[in-house]
């Protein structure tokens, strides 16, 4: 009692203060890798920054994949490590990597950084900015000074990414014809703007005993000082900068838009930290937030729920804890009805919060959360937590009552009848719970993301089923002999209740008659069984079930080559398109991508955040709706999804659709063609949806091509004349200028005015090794041609990739159908190869690895049968309870998706360890009167009449108690546990019917033939 008391205690204050989110750690351990190759083409970045850095990494310890992206400026390398590695560990392998690579970097390239410890899974909130008056530059910068400093400083934040508004910078820019005149070289402009605004030491004076700092003043933020700046005299006369150049505080380059509700906005994305309560830590911002935006002027509105995850964990956990509420509130309407008594009931209650709290402690040791998967772990065994108490307590009441019918010489002590009450049933229900728990192994075999999300389910269900057991083998016996043997009670009870007395008769008299009709009946449930294992065999497949997050996210790619600001104004329209759905409530829109966003998105991409509530229509016609919405814009390929769903797909294939065909070769041109062909011979397959092609494509480009023997005649070096490409025509950071404590870029470059044509480049004057100036057309050729817009690679090869998701279909059918599709129609050149990747690839992993070690399961549940009854054909009979459980099971999932899932596939292991319960407890009775020398026809029914009760108790209150899970499975947070719900759900309830019957036929048709002889148990 003492032990209890202390469970409960522990139990409640540590599951106040346990991590909850919606699921368990999904982060796979990925390290980042970001480099600035500022102003290189695709084709260089790849050559000469990406491929080093994957050949320092590629093979590293435990990498598991190389992924990357090479795009203008920019290359990005995604190092995936095996899951399991501890993230610190591959951090360090990658630095280690990254340090060989010192010094190897081009001229005028960034040195490789690590990205903050994150991933896409750890994106927590983004937070919105919009204003009426307040211009975009100055709420660009309030988002870089203001809001992301009190984000990060936010315990638990990562990494805070912005987009949108314009980017503050100082500007020089160089008006090339006054340089001629005053004949300064971009050299000596350069020079001064790397000084031009610093502050310098002077040491310390002493004077009259007090010390002073001496400092240099010339720093400054304002234009008309930095004009004045000197650059050299001419004929005795000062040439200033504002001489040569206007200097102008401008926005920088625009890499992305960001809009919301189709208004120009700021948006942040932030990330945590792994290993960071998410609610715990949305409640930190949003607290921080709520205090900033009282600082921020009038007009700027500050938005923090455009993409929370909290929202999301919130309902999802709350519908989880309420299905587990109303399954155990089923539990206690069965108790009741079947024992009608108060205090039975309650001694049988009581191993449901015992054995809850204390799968808390151990989720808690194991470092695990609370999340949708060990609360679904819980919910699923909330029936079958009482099932052991259910059995101790309704055989000790038994025993108990028929003591109390003796006469009072031939009774013995209430503490003996409970004691041998208890003995009576301890070994039954130790082997059918170790069997339940054996059962739940296949699930430990599990290995990638799916062992991450599931293994935890399994945690919570074999730890309360444990847990239930060692309540039942001692708490309930103490409170048996407590509460139920006083004389005064017994009396009032002496008699089992009306509905017992009832199902008692009924079910002997249908046991008869099945006796006389046991060849019919055997033969209908071998009909049965047939027809499951044909419906089985014909349904689809598929990895996890579709979320219901109330969100959607959608990336939207236009032609490639387009500039950002037509990708905006499509991005504009598509968002017109969206609010224009009655259920659609809010969109927020990032076009293009922030600096250093490890997102790598390209200019002609979007990404739109979704809030919607459905009403009136269900989801498949408001989906179809928005697909339809989206196909009718010219330019864009859409891919539609859902913000968690998205990034789970992004996480395993690297692509944000269900289905990844990934096609491998050399040349991106001949890429392209054939991910274009494949695209058009499975766009048509029925349930395939979103079918697009990644935009590996040709751009134009201008190419400046050296001559050198030209420059050599000039007295241009390489260097020189690469290094004026770059600054000159690029323009290039120089110096930082402070405003208190904010600091912008000083950038300095040619006036556009001269440059952005064709002309303006031919007619640019570079700077000679004897100090005059010639046209860049006399040392170079410039022509326009074009190049790839962006190189994607995995695992050192180039690749394209063919996308898709599925609607109203199963995964693994729609993938069948691709590969045949491909196979029929598509003829790949000699080096070109396809590897298909997404959720059908988990899938298949996941479900050959649970079949492998279902088979392994049941022949240890078969060994602990044999070592219980010491009998193979005993330990066969129950084994018989597997495919009549498979019955109800197969119809469940037939007349509801008509999909196999992972969940199921769980639901159908989680149902063969359950099943095998009740066959324990019904042969385990014969045995005991076999022992007693009764004769078979009484032992068959008077031993299953005895074990009516508990078997329909313990099959009723773990089916029940999964029925609110079973019928919303489309709230958010069920949607995992829901499939393994209907399967559980169907098979007890048909592995019940079938055993109550067909096991005592059996047993009655093996003795008739000999194969078992009386009294043979524990003989043989």
């Amino acid at each position: 009692m003492l032990g209890a008391a202390v469970l409960l205690f522990a139990g409640v204050y540590t599951a106040r203060d346990m991590d909850v989110d919606v699921f368990p750690d999904l982060t796979a351990p990925t390290v980042v890798v970001m480099t600035d190759a500022h102003g290189m083409a695709a084709e260089e970045v790849e050559r000469l920054v990406t491929f080093p850095i994957e050949t320092a990494v590629n093979g590293a310890t435990d990498v598991r994949r190389v992924r990357s992206n090479s795009a203008q400026g920019i290359s990005f390398v995604w190092i995936e490590f095996d899951w399991g590695t501890d993230i610190f560990k591959a951090r360090q392998i990658v630095s280690e990597k990254l340090v060989t690579l010192a010094g190897q970097m081009p001229v005028g390239v960034g040195q490789p950084t690590m990205a903050p410890q994150s991933s896409v899974m750890g994106e927590v909130m983004f937070v919105g900015l919009q204003a009426d008056s307040t211009n975009m530059m100055d709420l660009r910068t309030l988002a870089e000074w203001n809001v992301k400093p009190v984000l990060l400083a936010t315990g638990g934040v990562s990494q805070v990414t912005i987009i949108g508004g314009d980017y503050k910078q100082y500007k020089i820019l160089v008006n090339p014809r006054l340089m001629d005149l005053y004949n300064v070289s971009l050299d000596e402009l350069a020079s001064v703007c790397a000084g031009m605004s610093e502050n310098s030491t002077g040491g310390v004076v002493r004077e009259y005993g007090n010390e002073y700092v001496v400092r240099g003043m010339a720093r400054t933020s304002d234009l008309d000082e930095l004009g004045r700046s000197l650059i050299k005299l001419k004929d005795g006369q000062p040439v200033y900068m504002e001489d040569v150049a206007e200097l102008k505080i401008d926005a920088a380059v625009k890499m992305g838009y960001a809009s919301q509700n189709g208004k120009p906005a700021v948006i942040l994305s932030v990330s945590k930290q792994p290993n960071t309560n998410t609610l715990k830590l949305t409640e930190r911002i949003s607290g921080n937030l709520e205090a900033l935006s009282k600082t921020l002027p009038p007009d700027v509105v500050l938005d923090s729920h455009i993409f929370r995850q909290a929202d999301f964990i919130e309902t999802a956990v709350d519908n989880v804890k309420d299905s587990l509420l109303e399954g155990g509130v089923f539990v206690i309407v069965i108790l009741f009805l079947f024992l009608g008594s108060f205090r039975t009931t309650i001694i049988s209650l009581l191993a449901i919060p015992l054995s809850l709290l204390g799968a808390v402690l151990v989720l808690k040791a194991f470092g695990l959360t609370i999340n949708t998967m060990s609360l679904g772990g819980m919910a699923i065994a909330i029936g079958s937590l009482v099932d052991d108490a259910i059995i101790d307590v309704e055989n000790v009441f038994k025993r108990l009552r028929q003591n109390r019918q003796l006469p009072a010489a031939e009774r013995v002590t209430p503490w003996k009848v409970v004691f041998e009450a208890s003995k009576e049933i301890r070994s039954s229900i130790f082997n059918a719970t170790l069997i339940i728990m054996v059962a739940f192994i296949p699930l430990f075999f599990l290995s990638g993301m799916e062992g991450r999300m599931l293994k935890p389910l399994g945690i919570a269900y074999i730890v309360s089923l444990f847990m239930s057991l060692i309540v039942a083998m001692t708490l309930t016996p103490l409170l048996c002999r407590l509460l139920l043997t006083g004389d005064k009670y017994l009396t009032r009870k002496n008699k089992e209740n009306w509905l017992t007395r009832k199902m008692n008769h009924y079910y002997e008299r249908s046991l008869l008659t099945v006796f006389r009709w046991k060849k019919v009946v055997l033969g209908a449930a071998f009909a049965l069984l047939i027809v499951s294992v044909i419906l089985l065999a014909g349904m689809g497949r598929s990895f996890l079930p579709e979320f219901n997050e109330g969100a959607l996210t959608i990336a939207a790619v236009s032609q490639p080559g387009i500039s950002l600001d037509e990708s905006n104004q499509l991005g504009k329209l598509i968002e017109q398109e969206l609010l224009s759905i009655p259920e659609v409530q809010s969109t927020a829109r990032r076009t293009g991508r922030g600096e250093l966003d490890e997102h790598s998105q390209s200019t002609n991409s979007a990404e739109i955040e979704v809030k919607f509530n459905l009403d009136k229509r269900s989801s498949e016609v408001f989906m179809a709706d928005v697909r339809d919405k989206l196909s009718h814009i010219p330019g864009i390929a859409a891919t539609v999804g859902q913000p968690i769903g998205h990034r789970i797909d992004h996480m395993l294939s690297g692509t944000r659709a269900n289905i990844a065909i990934k096609l491998f070769g050399t040349d991106l041109t001949e890429l392209y063609r054939l991910g274009t062909q494949i695209q058009q011979n499975i766009a048509d397959i029925d349930g395939l949806v979103d079918v697009n092609v990644e935009q590996q494509v040709e751009v134009p480009q201008i190419q400046i091509k050296a001559r050198r023997t030209m420059l050599a005649q000039y007295g241009i070096s390489i260097d020189e004349f690469t290094h004026f490409v770059d600054l000159a025509l690029g323009g290039e950071k120089l110096a930082d200028i402070y405003e208190g404590q904010q600091s912008y870029d000083l950038i300095l470059r040619f006036n556009p005015d001269y440059t952005d044509t064709m002309e303006g480049l031919k007619s640019a004057l570079i700077d000679t090794g004897a100090g005059g100036k010639v046209p860049l057309e006399q040392v170079a050729e410039i022509v326009s041609v074009s190049g790839p817009n962006r190189i994607s690679r995995e695992d050192v090869q180039r690749k394209l990739v063919i996308s898709a998701n599925v609607s109203e279909r199963d995964l693994r059918s729609a993938v069948a159908d691709i590969k045949q599709a491909i196979a029929e129609h598509i003829s790949l050149p000699e080096g070109y190869r396809i590897e298909y990747g997404g959720q059908f690839e988990s899938e298949a992993r996941a479900s050959r690895t649970l079949a492998t070690a279902t088979v392994l399961a049941i022949l240890i549940i078969f060994l602990l049968l044999y070592q219980e009854f010491k009998n193979l054909k005993l330990a066969g009979i129950i084994l018989l309870n597997l495919p009549m459980a498979l019955i109800g099971g197969v119809f469940a999932i037939y007349v509801t998706s008509g999909i196999i899932s992972i969940p199921a596939i769980i639901g159908f292991i989680t149902l063969f360890g359950i099943a095998t319960r009740n066959g324990i407890l019904l042969v385990s009775r014969f045995q005991q009167m076999e022992e007693q020398g009764m004769k078979l026809g009484d032992i068959l029914i008077r031993g299953s009449v005895d074990r009516l009760n508990p078997i329909l108790m313990t099959a009723l209150t773990a089916a029940l108690a999964l029925i609110p899970l079973a019928l919303r499975g489309h709230a958010p947070g069920n949607e995992i546990q829901s499939p393994m719900a209907k399967v559980i759900l169907g098979g007890l309830l048909s592995s019940t019917l079938l055993n109550i019957y067909l096991v005592p036929v059996i047993y009655q048709l093996l003795h008739r033939f000999g194969l078992l002889k009386q009294n043979d148990d524990a003989k043989n």
